[in-house]
């Protein structure tokens, strides 16, 4: 498999990756005509950026008679999220208190239960279900910042 890193590197496959991200959230694919019309670029380009992006599995081919459709897989990039998301988060603290409060502001205890939570906390291991669900929160979290980010970017190169 070709080195993800590189494989994003070229803007045009960016631009194509953006175009079959479209496609993708509406649970569609796209012909190989429509990209080129979309992006303005000549078909041999397209075809040759789609074939690179198909040797780093990051998008299927479906073949119709002549034509092909393509839709994107995510799936590789889970790598390169991997490896920014620590550097998105240097400097963010992440730890967690929880504290209970009474309405006017003096500290309580917990409802039932909480005890044993705070009891885990000092080394108790999640269940492996819940250590894999917990795991599968923290990955949507940190792709759902990572989106919040790109769009407040977005938002400021339009402004």
């Amino acid at each position: 498999m070709p080195d993800i890193f590189g494989v994003i590197a070229d803007a045009t496959r960016r631009d194509i990756l953006q175009v079959l991200l479209e496609k993708h959230l509406q649970d569609g694919e796209i012909s190989v005509s429509e990209i080129v019309g979309q992006l303005e670029i000549s078909q041999p380009t397209v075809s040759k950026h789609l074939k690179v992006l198909r040797e780093a599995e990051l998008v299927t081919v479906r073949e119709e008679g002549q034509h092909r459709f393509y839709s994107l897989d995510p799936e590789p990039l889970e790598m390169v999220e991997d490896f920014v998301i620590p550097f998105l988060s240097a400097g963010f603290d992440t730890e967690v208190t929880v504290e209970y409060l009474s309405e006017s502001g003096e500290r309580v205890p917990g409802p039932e239960g909480a005890d044993d939570f705070a009891e885990a906390e000092q080394g108790e291991v999640l269940p492996e279900e819940a250590a894999a669900a917990a795991e599968r929160i923290g990955r949507a979290a940190a792709r759902a910042e990572v989106r919040v980010k790109e769009l407040v970017a977005r938002f400021k190169l339009r402004a």
